[in-house]
């Protein structure tokens, strides 16, 4: 029987392999219009020998997921066999197997700020992390860019030294009007001067991206100010997260009032167009790596692979209507990851079949997704 340790509710996607330590709880500013995680909940902060000891628990079941797979025969190795046995054993084993599948390579520090923690309690929180997992590559964690602007480079070049590599940041727009609405409690100049920091410390930077914040109102200045923001901070990884109205939360509040009008697919796709069209010739990784977006595949190396990227928005802005609302109902369903897949025939079937059986479902097309639903 294994051990409990504390763990939070999210983390990126690009972090599904890594070892996730509870450093914080919940959110310390938790007031954007947009997200629907942290509502109601109180921020905390962790007392370090609280987290100290989580991570020595974690490292006691590493040894013990090593000794059972040794015990297999496995040779210490988290193999499909071993994972298995772990689906019925009470306790967090599997996240720890998870963790060691993947190499072992990576930690993620949750909740939604790490770096609000002092920067002294923070290092020996690092330092303690990396004794007890030598095997560890990456250690990574959100941050606020207001929280980097209370940060100085020396003080996250300390962070470095002690471990961390990564600081993932929902930039979300560059546009002022959008950010005050959306209320993320900073200005584009601000997200520019705090990721600035994150680059002259030498830590890896990933900023987050979401298409269609702006809305009908400010689809054209979201696209080019959060392109210029970017294009000033330089980061090494840009990642699109296309927006998601949630029944409950404050923006979908907004938009019954009318308040806020959202974008429909092909529209949040033209933006994203926009957006890469208005990026300057910076070194930086475009990934969309997330569900929720359209474009599974649009990813690449940025300006060198620049062309590319707008051929694969292209490819799909140059669908006939059919074709493209198939492409959207295999999306959103998880049949199709690529305009191209379109090309087998036994997906396309499917797919018919399914958008026929989705008219005759109450509220159409949209209802039955689950989603905002407009095409056109």
């Amino acid at each position: 029987m294994f051990q409990h340790f504390e763990m939070g509710p999210i983390r990126p996607p690009s972090e599904a392999g890594s070892l996730l330590i509870r450093v914080t709880r919940n959110c310390p500013w938790n007031r954007c219009t947009f997200c629907p995680v942290y509502k109601g909940e109180d921020f905390s902060l962790r007392d370090t020998d609280d987290i100290i000891a989580d991570i020595d628990t974690m490292a006691g079941i590493a040894e013990d997921l090593r000794q059972l797979s040794r015990d297999q025969g496995s040779g210490g190795q988290m193999t499909p066999a071993v994972v298995r046995q772990l689906l019925f054993r009470e306790g967090q084993g599997l996240q720890v197997a998870t963790f060691l599948a993947h190499g072992g390579q990576g930690a993620f520090l949750q909740d939604a700020d790490s770096l609000v923690v002092k920067p002294p309690q923070l290092e020996r929180i690092l330092r303690h992390l990396k004794l007890r997992f030598p095997s560890l590559e990456r250690i990574t964690t959100y941050a606020r860019s207001r929280t980097l602007l209370s940060r100085s480079v020396e003080q996250l070049e300390s962070l470095r030294e002690a471990g961390l590599t990564r600081v993932h940041v929902g930039l979300e727009s560059g546009n002022d009007d959008v950010l005050t609405f959306m209320k993320k409690g900073v200005t584009g100049a601000q997200q520019v001067e705090g990721c600035t920091r994150v680059m002259q410390a030498k830590l890896e930077l990933s900023c987050y991206v979401m298409p269609g914040l702006g809305g009908q109102r400010w689809t054209q200045a979201h696209a080019k100010d959060t392109a210029r923001v970017l294009s000033a901070i330089a980061p090494d990884f840009i990642r699109l997260r296309t927006l998601a109205i949630l029944p409950g939360s404050p923006l979908d509040a907004a938009q019954q009032s009318g308040e806020f009008e959202a974008l429909s697919d092909l529209e949040i796709v033209e933006e994203i167009r926009r957006f890469i069209e208005a990026l300057e010739e910076i070194p930086t990784y475009l990934a969309s790596d997330h569900v929720l977006n359209l474009l599974g595949d649009l990813e690449g190396q940025l300006p060198k692979e620049k062309q590319a990227l707008l051929g694969m928005v292209d490819t799909f802005l140059g669908l006939d209507d059919e074709t493209r609302e198939l492409f959207i109902i295999g999306r959103r369903v998880g049949l199709v990851h690529r305009p191209i897949d379109l090309f087998d025939e036994g997906i396309r079937e499917r797919l018919v079949h399914a958008r026929e059986q989705a008219r005759k479902m109450p509220g159409g097309v949209k209802g039955a997704l689950g989603v905002r639903y407009d095409l056109l």
